[in-house]
């Protein structure tokens, strides 16, 4: 890909077939959901057979939702993480506690529906090194994300935060192009814009995406 080419985090990887067709793809960040409520929640045993299984370059990123210090433990102890993707409600001083903590960098996830969301990501965006600007979820919603929902991505067009940022909710291989061209995002994270079915990734799917926005 030029150097001009947005990257793509794939996330919500439950096998290793899934995993390497989304490298092969050209993924360059692969994500591995904790979460029990989730069709993409892996345990740390799967998510290490995965992130073990990735070449050299990609990077592993642990999603987590609000978690305890001895969840985080277990899975760092096991799995190769290289970014710490924060979805819950986590404050400001917990995603700072956290990055202190374990050394690794965090990215933090913002829901947005509305231009007033947008001051959370300057809060977020001074004590974390990414931010994940992501659909907000309906208050009733079970899933934090992944619910294949988009937000006018006008609302982001021409921001920039003091760190890299990634633009997710409802990107398919026929909305990324625009979201891209809309919003201005270097970075797209997918999940459930390019399955068959929760969480089992569509090689054709992820490829059709990563090719549109190359």
């Amino acid at each position: 890909m030029s150097q001009t080419a947005v990257r793509v985090k794939v996330c919500g990887l439950t096998s290793v077939p899934d995993a390497l067709a989304a490298v092969e793809a050209g993924a360059s960040f692969i994500g591995l959901v904790f979460f029990p409520k989730s069709p993409r929640n892996v345990s740390v045993e799967q998510a290490a057979e995965i992130a073990t299984s990735l070449p050299v370059g990609v990077a592993k990123v642990a999603l987590l939702v609000n978690p305890t210090d001895a969840q985080l433990e277990d899975i760092l102890a096991k799995v190769p993480v290289d970014i710490i993707q924060l979805h819950g409600s986590e404050s400001v001083e917990r995603v700072a506690e956290i990055k202190a903590r374990y050394g690794l960098p965090v990215m933090k996830a913002v829901g947005v529906a509305r231009a007033g969301d947008l001051e959370a990501i300057e809060t977020y965006a001074r004590v974390s090194d990414m931010i994940l600007v992501d659909a907000k979820p309906a208050p009733d919603a079970a899933l934090p994300g992944g619910n294949g929902h988009a937000f006018d991505w006008s609302l982001v067009a021409g921001r920039r935060w003091p760190v890299p940022w990634m633009l997710a909710g409802g990107l398919t291989p026929e909305t990324a192009k625009r979201a891209v061209s809309v919003s201005g995002a270097h970075i797209l994270d997918v999940s459930s814009g390019v399955e068959s079915s929760p969480g089992r990734k569509d090689a054709g799917k992820i490829a059709a995406l990563v090719a549109a926005v190359a």
